[in-house]
């Protein structure tokens, strides 16, 4: 079951000029940057009150990140959703006729493992599924 809004993810050009944008406009500095090498993709992580903003910036050309931007530009990328049992939600979303993109969870960004929701699904919104690594 879903718990909370964990962050939404905004697909960015420059990461660098986007922290400064969001540490401007929040008011406060991104928490932690990480580089996800399977993703292909570096973070910047914001708190805002219970849930986080997530800047994407693409490290490599042919990943989802970079293919987004070339398509529809900067932006919302995804929304993310925490969960207490990612395999379980998986499970039942699959069985509700949900198009679960991974076979199995994967170890995201900010200690989490993920997975993803086609958004023909979702109303044309990405959905990733967040569960804390414990």
């Amino acid at each position: 079951m879903v718990e909370k809004i964990e962050h939404i993810g905004i697909a960015v050009k420059d990461i660098e000029a986007a922290n400064t944008v969001y540490e401007n406009l929040l008011g406060v500095s991104s928490y932690k940057m990480e580089n996800v090498e399977s993703e292909g993709v570096s973070t910047s992580f914001f708190r805002t009150g219970d849930s986080k903003i997530e800047l994407l910036e693409a490290t490599n050309p042919q990943s989802a990140i970079a293919k987004f931007i070339e398509k529809k530009g900067e932006g919302i990328h995804h929304i993310a959703f925490a969960v207490n049992d990612i395999k379980a939600e998986m499970k039942r979303l699959s069985e509700l006729g949900f198009n679960v993109l991974n076979k199995e969870p994967k170890k995201g960004a900010d200690n989490k493992l993920v997975c993803f929701i086609h958004p023909k699904n979702t109303n044309g919104v990405l959905v990733e599924l967040c569960q804390e690594i414990k």
